[in-house]
């Protein structure tokens, strides 16, 4: 296999679209050719304080340039993190103070090093160039596109017709998004397939400002515990990599069979042949569980360490398979296409008397979900998964919603 080929196989693992195929093998070949380093970014707003494992997903991807020999930019969106990004978004977001923007910040920075180098990364923060340009400067960005190529944003465009405001200055946000590839002079761009918009951005001002255009490749958006979802810290489906090693282990042994393969494709720096000779040791009878034993020890693992997720496991065995959980928990079904509230979830359940009730033990801490503490009372439960739900120490209900 050439050189050129093992890159490719490498950078293309996982990815859902690479704009365009023919550039990225040109802009590698060069780059053998010539001995220089590609510089591939990838931005994140510091708008909460903790990152999940679906920003690990373009983290990882950023792991694979690095270890191909590219120069890595972690770019923190400090600046574009006060606009707010108005990808996916059905109304104006509140934007964030400075002080709390570089706060989250902060956090980013040191979380980031638990997969990248930190000897070989560059962490930048487009506040370096956006927080020096004049009002003229800003007044020549805008120029560089229409309200017209603005509206074509599936967001943009459906709140303009359903008469919802759209602020001017979120206009600027993928105008700014684009302009860090001109001031980073990016080769490559990666970003979650909901971005695409504002990676195409960076190749139209790039194109504009007399450079070369960046190659943009999309990355899938890792759905939550749920199976169904984004991962979000909002939809209460997220795992965070600061969690506690035993927080972390056991809410990656509660998603899904099929699931599983999943995270191990988007998560696992396990070699491919690796994953598909676990899929024929499961097809000739070994149990799931033990691959997904395999999956949380490797995320543990990269986190915290090798021992944190020895311990992790042990804890969890002692917990799961030494009588904790009895074995006649009921279950039961319930049409929730949209999901269902936590609180009608334990009524339906009949784990509490009534809805108050469930909030009040809610608030108090008394519930928990596939082992996790739910104490938000305005959680809702995602259709198309299961749940272990459990109530103070004794009462369990298995919940499937459908």
């Amino acid at each position: 296999m050439s050189e050129l080929s093992r890159q490719l196989e490498l950078i293309l693992r996982g990815v859902v679209e690479v704009i365009q195929r023919a550039e990225l093998e040109s802009k590698l070949t060069r780059s053998l050719k010539e001995n220089r380093p590609l510089r591939v970014k990838a931005g994140f707003d510091p708008t909460a304080p903790d990152l999940h494992l679906g920003h690990t997903v373009l983290i990882h991807k950023l792991k694979h340039f690095q270890e191909l020999g590219h120069q890595v930019i972690f770019l923190i969106g400090d600046f574009t993190g006060m606009i707010g990004d108005p990808t996916g978004q059905s109304d104006t977001r509140v934007a964030l103070s400075k002080e709390k923007v570089l706060e989250n910040a902060k956090t980013y920075e040191r979380q980031i090093f638990k997969i990248l180098d930190p000897a070989k990364t560059l962490v930048e923060f487009n506040s370096r160039w956006m927080g020096t340009m004049t009002a003229e400067g800003l007044i020549h960005l805008s120029a560089h596109s229409s309200v017209a190529r603005m509206l074509e944003r599936d967001d943009f465009h459906k709140r303009y017709h359903e008469q919802k405001p759209i602020s001017i200055h979120e206009f600027m946000y993928p105008l700014v998004q684009g302009y860090d590839s001109v001031a980073l002079k990016s080769d490559i761009e990666l970003g979650g397939t909901d971005q695409k918009f504002n990676l195409l951005m960076g190749r139209e001002l790039q194109r504009d400002y007399g450079q070369e255009p960046q190659v943009v490749i999309t990355m899938p958006i890792l759905e939550g515990l749920d199976g169904v979802q984004k991962m979000s810290k909002s939809l209460a489906n997220y795992v965070g990599i600061a969690e506690p090693p035993d927080e972390m282990f056991g809410k990656l042994m509660s998603i899904s069979d099929d699931l599983m393969w999943r995270y191990l494709e988007l998560l696992s720096l396990r070699a491919p042949a690796e994953i598909a000779g676990w899929r024929r040791e499961i097809a000739e009878g070994l149990n799931p569980m033990e691959v997904k034993f395999r999956l949380a020890a490797e995320l543990v693992g990269r986190f915290h360490d090798g021992a944190a997720a020895e311990v992790a496991r042990e804890r969890f065995i002692a917990r799961f398979r030494k009588g904790d959980i009895p074995d006649d928990i009921p279950e039961l079904s319930l049409p929730a296409p949209g999901g269902l509230a936590i609180a009608s979830v334990l009524k339906a359940a009949s784990l509490v008397s009534s809805t108050s009730e469930g909030l009040r033990l809610v608030q108090q801490g008394g519930v928990r979900v596939d082992n996790q503490r739910v104490e938000d009372k305005t959680v809702t439960l995602a259709a198309g998964a299961t749940y272990l739900i459990q109530v103070g120490k004794r009462r369990f209900a298995r919940v499937t919603l459908r």
